[in-house]
């Protein structure tokens, strides 16, 4: 008999996905490949399909109010039931805090509680929405999936009760790229000198300014690729106007860009302030590139022993990391060691983990 699951997916329409929509269809794509669960995805109205790297594998079922309304009407009257689009199911998954009536036993995935350690870097409507998402989690939540064990141990700190935290390290799913690839990329994005590369959404938490205070202390001859979508509450701009000869902003890339560009860099840079989890870690080591990322947040658990750690809140631990990962020995160590650590991060290992989490609740 197979266990019918509800899993919410409306991130996949935000007009930047960013990395819970990675997760939620990752783990998605993984869990479909498990005979015993039928999966059903939950979404706002919406008049057409996501954009096409967005598109679940599974099919969505949409409940009648559009995204505002519905959070609203979740967090506030805790209405509409899943029930209402899906039919009945023996669990709901909501897989961000968006949170919505436990009319069946509930999980609940927790990536970060970065909003509680810097709300001066979020909206008030931001912050008013993850409180009152968290305060839903630890009332109504059977289990909390938690990405890395530093969002375990922030959930513990906040009062989650630990028996109901369970640990879900997420996956990487990237293809090795070759050289040809790599060429492909370099002049398609005019990348014609080395480069430093960094990934993400751009955000005040991912440190950008950080990084360019870090790349300008660097003594050799290398340009800063900067890699995805702007966010909000950052000036890109602004950032890398003291060094913007050195800078290239490329955006968003598609996906067959994205490897390429990893294994096209000399070292890939990610001094995050907080991280749930990390996909560009992972994805720069799953090329083989030499990392450098933060101490005291989930990359460090990610990094640790495949690659050079410091401190974000330093520019000079930035720029001696980076020093450390250029040194060609060092560098040929942890592409060997990056390659090792990535590929036991598998979505086949995550869903194990969640569908193992399903049956303890359902």
């Amino acid at each position: 008999m197979s266990l019918r699951a509800a899993i919410t997916l409306e991130q996949s329409w935000h007009r930047v996905p960013g990395g819970t929509a990675v997760a939620a269809l990752g783990l998605a794509r993984a869990l479909t490949r498990r005979p015993e669960l039928e999966l059903v995805g939950v979404a706002a109205r919406h008049d057409k399909p996501p954009p096409e790297p967005w598109r679940p594998a599974i099919p969505v079922r949409h409940l009648s109010l559009p995204r505002v309304a519905l959070y609203e009407s979740w967090h506030k009257l805790r209405w509409p039931q899943v029930q209402s689009a899906t039919g009945a199911v023996n669990v709901i998954h909501a897989t961000t805090m968006a949170i919505p009536p436990r009319t069946a036993p509930l999980l609940v995935t927790i990536h970060d509680l970065a909003w509680r350690r810097f709300p001066q870097m979020f909206t008030k409507r931001g912050v008013s929405f993850f409180r009152r998402g968290l305060a839903l989690a630890m009332a109504e939540a059977d289990l909390v999936l938690c990405s890395s064990q530093a969002t375990l141990r922030d959930c513990v700190e906040v009062g989650f009760d630990e028996t109901k935290l369970r640990v879900v390290p997420l996956g990487v799913e990237m293809a090795p790229a070759d050289k040809a690839d790599v060429q492909r990329v370099r002049v398609a994005y005019g990348l014609d000198r080395p480069y430093i590369l960094w990934t993400g959404t751009i955000e005040p938490r991912k440190n950008l300014s950080g990084l360019l205070d870090g790349f300008v202390r660097l003594d050799q001859d290398l340009d800063l690729v900067l890699v995805g979508p702007r966010g909000w509450n950052e000036d890109p701009d602004g950032i890398t106007r003291k060094v913007h000869d050195r800078v290239r902003m490329l955006g968003f890339v598609p996906a067959s860009d994205l490897g390429p560009l990893y294994a096209g860099a000399e070292v890939f840079c990610f001094p995050s302030l907080l991280e749930g989890f990390g996909f560009p870690v992972l994805e720069a080591m799953s090329q083989g590139t030499a990392v450098v990322t933060s101490r005291g947040t989930s990359t460090e658990e990610l990094a640790e022993g495949a690659g050079v750690l410091i401190d974000p809140l330093d520019a000079g631990s930035i720029a001696q990391g980076l020093e450390q990962a250029l040194e060609p020995s060092l560098r040929a160590r942890l592409e060997l060691l990056g390659r090792t650590r990535a590929a036991s991060f598998t979505w086949e290992r995550s869903a194990e983990l969640v569908a193992s989490a399903y049956e303890e609740v359902a």
